[in-house]
Parts: structure tokens; C-alpha cells; sequence
């Protein structure tokens, strides 16, 4: 009962961050601004990006009510709101505020606290690690593909 009062918490916030995110992003990839630059060959498809964040954030909060019940520290919860924060302001400083640079220092900042919690705690949780994978490899991908941006346009 604690694991899934925990998840549910992790997972109305997380989705929560995305709803925020969204909001915070104009209009998006949808804008003229976005549909204008020079995107990376390996862009995905628009759907992608629904899918993978909900993926990414299932696995996510029951990676956080995991290390949040083994683990109810001050400094998880100040990587998890660090990293909330990031999560949330990459979508208005990229596509709101269309600055490039500041949001790819922005992803690569969220990157290193998510890889910082995969690292940092990888001992309590063992193979549960393997929850996080998701955000990493995602991140890294969408961290490339700011970055192409930042170089083409």
C-alpha cells in the first residue's frame, strides 16, 4: 500500500510537470518558429514524443517510489524537484522563448541530475535501476537533437 501510494503521488506530479511543460511551450512544435529550423535527420515523428514521455514517466515514478520508500532523504527530494524544474522550463525557454542555447544548458543540466540519481543510488535499488534507463536514454537522444539545432540554426 505504501509503494502504490507513493507511485500514484510520483506519477500525478510527473505527468503533472508534463502538463506544465505543454502549456508553458506556446505553440510547440506545431509553431511556425519550430517547423522553420534545421532539425536532425533523427528527429522522430511528432507521436513519438507522447509515447516516449509517457513511458519514460511510468517508469519514472515507480523508479522515485522506490528510492523514496528506501530512501526518504532530503537530497532525494531536492534532485527530484531539481530535476522537475528543468523538466518543466526546457519547454518555455526552447519553444517559448526560442533561446536555443540556454534550453540546450537547460537539458544537459536535467541529464546530469537524472544520471546523478541513476548513479548516486544505484546501490540501494539494484536492479530497479533499470527503471531510469528510460529518462536517460530518452534525454540523451532529445539533448542530441537540441544540440544539432543549436549547431544548424
Amino acid at each position: 500500500m505504501k509503494f502504490l501510494k507513493a507511485f500514484i503521488s510520483f506519477l500525478i506530479i510527473n505527468f503533472g510537470a508534463l502538463g506544465i511543460g505543454s502549456w508553458l511551450m506556446a505553440e510547440g512544435p506545431q509553431g511556425n518558429w519550430y517547423t522553420q529550423l534545421e532539425k536532425a535527420p533523427w528527429t522522430p515523428e511528432g507521436w513519438v514524443f507522447g509515447v516516449a514521455w509517457t513511458i519514460v514517466m511510468i517508469c519514472f515514478s515507480t523508479y522515485m517510489a522506490f528510492l523514496y520508500l528506501k530512501r526518504p532523504t532530503h537530497k532525494v527530494l531536492t534532485l527530484f524537484i531539481v530535476q522537475f524544474v528543468l523538466n518543466v522550463s526546457w519547454n518555455f525557454i526552447f519553444f517559448n522563448q526560442q533561446l536555443i542555447d540556454l534550453a540546450l544548458v537547460n537539458i544537459i543540466l536535467l541529464l546530469i541530475i537524472v544520471t546523478a540519481l541513476l548513479f548516486t543510488y544505484i546501490k540501494d535499488l539494484h536492479g530497479k535501476t533499470i527503471l531510469i534507463f528510460p529518462y536517460v536514454i530518452w534525454l540523451s537522444i532529445a539533448t542530441s537533437l537540441n544540440l544539432y539545432i543549436y549547431i544548424y540554426n
